[in-house]
């Protein structure tokens, strides 16, 4: 695996979106920046990455940046959809985690799932795929995926700057 410089974007990877260093960033939200996957083995992969620094979990959050941060996820995770089913016929469905069982910062992996992935993996989570598949340079984000990463950054914008997707949580502190 190569090694990470520490002034390479993939160091702190929010700090480089709000910098504007991080080249996966699609496109800034509310509370997250939509970003394109390192990996594309699962064309149109996903992540919303929190835009504070230093959250490590969701329950970080006060509950109205919760409720923010999970609207992004599914602003993203709607995008992503309609991409997919655009660009492939036997798109699947779309798979919306949070882990964080390895990366410490807040983010959400919206996966896109396809009827032509391996049988013994396609009813499965994507972390079944063999960790080699990860890191296969066929995969890694490129100028291949320059199209895709223009119809992913187009449905985000359509969306964020939409009546339907517009989202303001109550005011918890009053009980709205």
């Amino acid at each position: 695996m190569p090694s990470i410089e520490p002034e390479d974007w993939r160091h702190d990877r929010i700090r480089a979106a709000i910098e504007g260093r991080n080249p996966t960033v699609l496109a800034e939200l509310a509370a997250a920046y939509a970003v394109i996957g390192d990996v594309q083995f699962l064309p149109g992969y996903a992540l919303a990455l929190t835009k504070t620094p230093g959250v490590d979990r969701l329950s970080d959050l006060p509950r109205p940046e919760r409720l923010r941060f999970l609207a992004d996820v599914d602003l993203l995770a709607d995008a992503v959809e309609a991409v997919c089913r655009r660009r492939d016929p036997r798109f699947r469905r779309v798979n919306i985690e949070i882990l964080g069982n390895t990366d410490a910062f807040l983010h959400c992996h919206i996966w896109p799932r396809y009827e032509w992935e391996p049988a013994a993996i396609v009813g499965h989570p994507v972390w079944g795929y063999d960790p080699l598949h990860w890191r296969d340079p066929a995969h890694a984000l490129g100028p291949a995926h320059n199209a895709l990463r223009a119809d992913l950054t187009a449905e985000v914008l359509q969306r964020r700057d939409s009546e339907e997707f517009r989202f303001d949580p109550p005011d918890l502190e009053r009980g709205a």
